[in-house]
């Protein structure tokens, strides 16, 4: 899941892990069958979604040209299957080691980029702060099942 944000951060024991400020917060998700392939799509997705306003006010131009950072939280309940019972099933998330790697990959991809990165604490309890731009709210799937 990907924000378009006036500002974001992710405070973890009190203290800021990564922050940015107007750009892109980003929520990532990673499955079981996931690998390096997805975490590449997923930053090029990222990189290059044209969710700014240009001069006439269009949503036309992506985090680059506007100038703005990514901020990349790791989100492993984005897997959670709640379409049985009260208690959503998170059997389809990857295992920690391997989302970590994962999360982490689309962070350095991005950064590899140029772009200022901000970063949550993989398996830390968060809080992520932001201030919707918009709100401009997007589901990205590397699968692209929707």
């Amino acid at each position: 899941m990907v924000s378009r944000v006036a500002w974001a951060r992710v405070v973890v024991s009190d203290q800021v892990t990564g922050e940015i400020g107007p750009g892109l917060l980003v929520l990532v998700g990673a499955g079981r069958e996931d690998g390096p392939d997805q975490a590449a799509w997923l930053a090029d997705k990222l990189a290059g979604l044209r969710v700014f306003e240009d001069d006439a006010g269009v949503p036309n131009r992506d985090v680059v040209e506007a100038g703005g950072g990514v901020l990349v939280v790791s989100q492993f309940t984005l897997y959670g299957d709640a379409r049985r019972g009260r208690r959503p099933s998170y059997l389809a998330a990857a295992r920690p080691e391997d989302a970590a790697k994962l999360v982490e990959a689309v962070g350095d991809a991005l950064a590899a980029r140029g772009l200022a990165v901000g970063r949550g604490r993989f398996g830390a309890v968060m809080r992520v702060e932001s201030a919707g731009d918009g709100p401009f709210t997007i589901l990205l799937d590397s699968d692209r099942t929707f």
